[in-house]
């Protein structure tokens, strides 16, 4: 009947635990009722999304200093792709006196010619520039966004665990109290009460370990925020694999580095555009005496001493090196979509299993483990270790969830995709 007992405990162990944070984890209600009905969480946990929350925390996203430095270089760059569609060259003026028996007045306007295209090149290379910042900005939104997300899932975690051990601890301590009494009623040893004490007292160090994480989580929210009340609910439901894209050039983590590539093509056109030979052109009009003159001049560089082939040369050679950090960097997200494609749907059919035992297998198996307890139908010690077994089950499943979580949002936020993915869950469902 025991090992009945214990593995009935073990298929029910989360339906005897709240899969909620409790603001008081000692209250009252929880002492009285040794059923601490999750049911009405675990019904609602695939239909929590983002709606309600989502657009107010992404607001407060939005006013934080890092987003707002990255609007900034934004703006930045669509002003330097402005700067760069300006002629390179200004016309030149220039005015010259000579004192001999005749004076002679000069005035000269010389005009140097883009020979080069300096100018076509330079705006090429500024709007390159403007998107790789545009992607680099991209998928570092979306990293900060995976920070905070994920800061905010571990804040509700242990708050879940520290509510789940203040329970636990309070339901010791009723069990020593009785324990208590049916030792004075000679229903139990001396030996199984001090095993209630040890229990009671590992108990309390529990409640200890999980108050220090929760602060730490609330910590790490505090540093990011600057404030605890923010606006977030759990979305485990809403994790899937269909939400990110495939691995190519118009994914954000690869976008820049494929953009650098485009840059290291254009280096070689700069080069030939920064050393081409630019003519010059003028027009003069000169006064000697009583006579006057219109001149007509033309200038050409001759580029004898330094042709800048070597220079050219290793321009041509940095587009090989852009090409392979490009394939690396592929490479790279290649693995890591592989890890992602893999390791979610096994953490979603071990949670759907998790959840299908809690679902199927009663209520009131941590009640009836305490009531034959009280009959002297099981030991104390297979009582206690049936409550360890109890808790043990409760908190993988909380360790499942944290997994679940942690998979997404790292793929999500690596390969730049969650920021997106998040407006789009705004506009759909009009939060």
């Amino acid at each position: 009947m025991r090992k009945t007992l214990i593995a009935t405990a073990l298929l029910g162990a989360i339906w005897c635990a709240p899969l909620y944070a409790e603001p008081l984890y000692g209250e009252q209600k929880h002492a009285e009722s040794g059923d601490m009905a999750a049911a009405p969480l675990l019904a609602q946990i695939d239909e929590t999304g983002f709606q309600g929350w989502l657009a107010p925390l992404m607001a407060k996203v939005n006013q934080l200093p890092e987003i707002q430095a990255q609007q900034a270089k934004i703006r930045q760059a669509r002003l330097l792709v402005e700067a760069a569609d300006r002629p390179v060259y200004n016309p030149e003026l220039g005015v010259s006196y000579q004192n001999a028996s005749e004076d002679t007045y000069t005035l000269e306007v010389s005009q140097t010619l883009d020979w080069g295209d300096k100018r076509g090149v330079a705006k090429r290379i500024a709007q390159l520039e403007a998107e790789i910042l545009l992607a680099d900005n991209r998928l570092a939104r979306s990293q900060l966004y995976g920070d905070l997300l994920m800061a905010l899932v571990e804040q509700a975690q242990q708050a879940k665990l520290l509510a789940f051990q203040g329970q636990q601890l309070e339901r010791a301590r009723q069990q020593l109290a009785i324990a208590r009494q049916q030792l004075e009623a000679g229903a139990l040893s001396r030996a199984e009460l001090q095993l209630m004490q040890l229990d009671l007292a590992s108990k309390a160090a529990e409640l200890a370990n999980a108050e220090q994480a929760s602060l730490a989580a609330d910590a790490s929210v505090l540093s990011r925020f600057g404030e605890l009340a923010l606006p977030f609910a759990e979305f485990i439901g809403a994790l899937s694999i269909e939400a990110s894209g495939e691995v190519g050039p118009e994914l954000p983590a690869l976008a820049g580095a494929y953009q650098q590539v485009m840059m290291a093509k254009l280096a070689s056109q700069q080069v030939a555009a920064d050393t081409s030979a630019d003519p010059s052109i003028s027009l003069s009009a000169e006064r000697e005496g009583e006579e006057n003159k219109l001149g007509v001049g033309l200038s050409i560089p001759i580029q004898i001493r330094n042709n800048y082939r070597e220079a050219k040369a290793a321009a041509g050679t940095q587009v090989a090196i852009a090409e392979q950090d490009y394939l690396a960097r592929e490479r790279s997200l290649t693995q890591a979509a592989k890890l992602f494609h893999l390791s979610l749907p096994r953490l979603q059919q071990r949670y759907r299993q998790w959840r299908e035992l809690v679902l199927t297998s009663g209520a009131g198996v941590q009640d009836a483990l305490t009531q034959q307890w009280r009959a002297g139908d099981i030991s104390t010690g297979d009582y206690l270790q049936g409550q360890r077994q109890l808790a043990s089950s409760y908190l993988a499943g909380v360790a499942l969830e944290s997994a679940l979580y942690r998979s997404w949002l790292d793929w999500m936020a690596q390969s730049g995709q969650l920021e997106e993915y998040l407006q789009r869950q705004v506009s759909r469902e009009g939060v």
